[in-house]
């Protein structure tokens, strides 16, 4: 049996679940979000504060979506009760970014703004807009109740720049290490 799929999930205080065939819907303080699962698998919303995830046999298919359809509505239940963040930082001289409505405009070294729409139901808040020198970067924090969501963005957001392994330009997530590279030496006179 898999070990992640056989432990129930505990529902905290304030978030109901709710199941209508293979429709599961979950509501908490930050909003609610609905999936359904797929056949072979089955959902059960006991009394009190628990959902728990069975598997309908020992194919080799039915287990691998037991863990996963269980990964995912306690990925629901932690998005309406908690909610998702991820930090992002972008380096380099200049480089900056600003929302304007639903549209997050990202200046990072091209000839033209790059310009991302904000998915919905994701949030963005820009702590630092610009960058000022090379020790302090720019900064943008991403909030939603959808994992996937909030990191597919996160990731669209990087991939708009990618930070080079020379000077460490570019966008990258908060505290994360880039290994970085020696440029071409200097060669002397010597001939």
């Amino acid at each position: 049996m898999s070990r992640i799929g056989k432990k129930p999930i505990t529902l905290p205080s304030g978030v109901s679940a709710d199941l209508k065939g293979s429709m599961i819907t979950v509501t908490g303080p930050k909003g609610s979000a609905s999936w359904s699962h797929a056949a072979g698998v089955s959902v059960k919303v006991e009394t009190g504060k628990a959902i728990v995830v069975t598997r309908e046999s020992d194919a080799s298919k039915h287990k691998a979506l037991h863990g996963t359809t269980r990964a995912l509505i306690q990925n629901m239940v932690t998005g309406v009760s908690q909610g998702y963040e991820r930090k992002l930082e972008i380096y380099g001289t200049g480089y900056g970014c600003a929302v304007s409505g639903k549209t997050l405009d990202l200046n990072v070294g091209y000839s033209h703004a790059v310009k991302l729409e904000i998915p919905q139901g994701v949030k963005v808040a820009v702590e630092v807009a610009q960058t000022k020198g090379d020790e302090t970067p720019a900064k943008l924090t991403i909030t939603g109740t959808d994992k996937q969501t909030v990191g597919q963005f996160a990731r669209s957001i990087k991939d708009s720049r990618p930070p080079e392994p020379y000077k460490g330009k570019g966008v990258r997530y908060a505290g994360e290490q880039i290994k970085r590279k020696a440029g071409k030496a200097f060669a002397g006179a010597g001939g």
